[in-house]
C-alpha cells in the first residue's frame, strides 16, 4: 500500500486557491508516482490585504499550527507570502522557528514551511540572480516584497503590482490575463519570472504558456510551497505541468 502523508495548511480565512493550487499538483504526482496525500487546513482571519489585517492575522498563525498538529499532519505550509514578507526583512525564519516549537510543544515533529521562505528557497535552487515579479498587491506592498526578496540577495529587474485590495477579488483575477501582463515587462537579462508572487492570485494554469512565451523558467509561491513541501517529506520534487522547478530539473 503507498504511503499517505498528510499536507497541512495555515490559510487565510479569504484565501481560496491554495486549497485547489496545492492539491492540483500533488494529485497530478500521484499519476506518476506512489505516493497519496490528503488535505487539511486551519484558517486565521483576513479579507482586505492592507498591513495592519496581516499582521493581526499572523498572529492566529500558531493557533492553527497547533490545531493542525492535533491531526498530526506530515508538513505544515503557512500560506500567505505577503503577511510574512509584511511582517519585516527575513521575518519567514523567525515565523518557521515559532510555528515549529507551537507543533512540538503540542508532542508533533513535523516540519513547517512559509510560502514565503518556500519562493527564496525556490529562487536560489533556480540559480536565480535576476528576476520579474507580478504581484496583485497595492503598490506599497509590492514594494515591501519587491524589497524583501532583494534582500534575500536577488536583483528585481521589473515588477508590476495589480493593485487589487480585496483578497476574493485577488483569487478571481484570471491567471489567462498573466501572459499579456508579462508580455510588457522588461526581461532582459532576467533569469526567472515569478509569476505570481502570492499564493491567492491563480496562476497555475498560464506556467506553461508562460514558459513559452518567455523562454525563462517561471515559479510561483504556490510552486514554490509545493517544492519545499515535497523536499521537506523526503519526497522527489517533480510535478507534471507546473513549470520548471518541479520537472525534476534541479
Amino acid at each position: 500500500m503507498s504511503k499517505i502523508y498528510r499536507i497541512g495548511q495555515i490559510v487565510p480565512s479569504s484565501n481560496t486557491t491554495m486549497e485547489t493550487e496545492i492539491p492540483a499538483m500533488l494529485l497530478a504526482r500521484q499519476a506518476i508516482r506512489p505516493e497519496r496525500f490528503t488535505f487539511h487546513s486551519s484558517r486565521m482571519r483576513m479579507k482586505q490585504v492592507k498591513k495592519e489585517e496581516l499582521a493581526a492575522m499572523d498572529g492566529e498563525s500558531d493557533r492553527c499550527a497547533v490545531e493542525l498538529s492535533d491531526a498530526k499532519v506530515d508538513v505544515l505550509g503557512y500560506a500567505c507570502l505577503v503577511a510574512i514578507m509584511a511582517m519585516g526583512l527575513g521575518y519567514h525564519r523567525q515565523s518557521e522557528k515559532r510555528l515549529q516549537k507551537a507543533t512540538a510543544d503540542n508532542d508533533a515533529l513535523a516540519p513547517v514551511i512559509t510560502s514565503a521562505g518556500a519562493l527564496v528557497e525556490a529562487l536560489h535552487v533556480m540559480k536565480a540572480k535576476r528576476i520579474a515579479i507580478v504581484a496583485p498587491y497595492m503598490k506599497p506592498l509590492t514594494e515591501l516584497v519587491v524589497n524583501y526578496i532583494r534582500e534575500e540577495g536577488f536583483e528585481v529587474q521589473d515588477w508590476r503590482a495589480l493593485e487589487i485590495p480585496d483578497n476574493l477579488a485577488v483569487a478571481r483575477h484570471d491567471p489567462a490575463n498573466l501572459p499579456g501582463i508579462v508580455a510588457g515587462m522588461n526581461l532582459e537579462g532576467v533569469d526567472v519570472v515569478v509569476l505570481s508572487a502570492c499564493v491567492q492570485m491563480q496562476s497555475l494554469p498560464a506556467v506553461a504558456k508562460v514558459e513559452a512565451q518567455t523562454g525563462k523558467p517561471v515559479v510561483t509561491a504556490a510552486i514554490a510551497t509545493t517544492y519545499a513541501m515535497l523536499k521537506a517529506l523526503d519526497l522527489e520534487p517533480v510535478v507534471p505541468g507546473a513549470g520548471a522547478l518541479l520537472s525534476g530539473a534541479y
